[in-house]
């Protein structure tokens, strides 16, 4: 497998989604599904399922469908996400919500989860559709117990690292280990060979939420395509927060208390951060991760051109600058 085939299906899953039928007479329903599509999105997770399916048997496009189910109900999160974070922007356009309205933002998120379920039954063969259902159905249920552990932690103050990382896996790792095995499941895979792509995908969705907790504080604004520090403004209990606020709690203390602007107090923080080393020993944790990762995909049945693709794809996520 080869980054062509990879853009072969980055187009396929953009073309099926253009491509999508709706209700008839549901244009105030569907246009903010529509919009979320339009307004596009790196599609990392159809992508890997299609490329799971495509490394157990040579044929990707036999996964095409459930990769789409698996996008819609990615997208389905985003927008009740930014419903409840109040967010205005989200990949440089309005949010739903910003755009239409809270009501609007939730109906047609539902209407959008409910087609992500009608899309992955759809032709789906009789003998993995109690399977791929079940692998569904338990992955929504822990994006959703993650996302109420992340609110949660809002009104918390303190939080483990553990339960961070509980809560990150949850709310985001599993979406990809869903995406990595429901791949391997349409392809035919057994349940040995699916778990690992399971696991490949569900330590690569944690060594990517902390490289994005840590490109938060320490990335470049101009690349990361949004101001630095945001995490840090908003207490959010990231790892780097919370590791400080357990080795250092009064210096960290005293950082958020003091006045002054929103610039003097990412400063200090960070100031924080940078005493306890706290930049390097994440970046430390998020390659324990992509190990992991790599070290279940090498565990699978498949080729090697294969295992050394899934391979440089977690190295370009653990690098990432955005």
């Amino acid at each position: 497998m080869n980054q062509l085939l990879a853009t072969q299906f980055l187009n396929t899953i953009e073309a099926a989604l253009e491509s999508l039928r709706y209700p008839y007479g549901a244009a105030t329903l569907c246009n903010p599904i529509k919009y979320t599509f339009a307004s596009g999105g790196k599609r990392i997770r159809p992508i890997l399922t299609m490329a799971a399916a495509q490394a157990v048997c040579s044929k990707g496009e036999v996964a095409l469908r459930q990769a789409l189910a698996i996008e819609m109900f990615h997208n389905f999160t985003l927008i009740h996400d930014d419903v409840m974070d109040h967010s205005d922007r989200r990949r440089g356009h309005q949010t739903v919500v910003r755009r239409w309205g809270e009501n609007q933002a939730i109906l047609s998120g539902d209407a959008l989860m409910t087609m992500a379920t009608q899309m992955l039954i759809s032709d789906c063969p009789a003998d993995k559709l109690n399977a791929a259902l079940e692998l569904f159905n338990t992955t929504a249920m822990d994006v959703y117990r993650g996302q109420q552990l992340d609110t949660d932690f809002e009104h918390l103050s303190r939080v483990s690292v553990n339960r961070y990382v509980d809560m990150v896996r949850l709310k985001t790792s599993v979406l990809l280990g869903c995406a990595c095995r429901m791949g391997a499941l349409m392809a035919g895979a057994d349940s040995a060979q699916q778990q690992l792509f399971y696991q490949y995908g569900e330590n690569l969705g944690v060594a990517f939420q902390l490289r994005d907790d840590w490109l938060d504080s320490f990335g470049d604004p101009a690349v990361f395509g949004k101001n630095i520090g945001g995490d840090i403004v908003n207490h959010k209990k990231t790892w780097l927060f919370i590791t400080a606020s357990h080795e250092a709690p009064e210096t960290m203390a005293a950082a958020l208390s003091e006045g002054r602007s929103r610039a003097a107090l990412i400063a200090r923080v960070k100031k924080v951060y940078k005493m306890l080393k706290l930049s390097e020993r994440c970046d430390t944790l998020i390659w324990d991760y992509y190990n992991r990762a790599v070290d279940a995909i090498n565990r699978t049945d498949i080729s090697e051109e294969s295992r050394r693709w899934f391979e440089a794809l977690a190295s370009q996520m653990c690098h990432r600058s955005k």
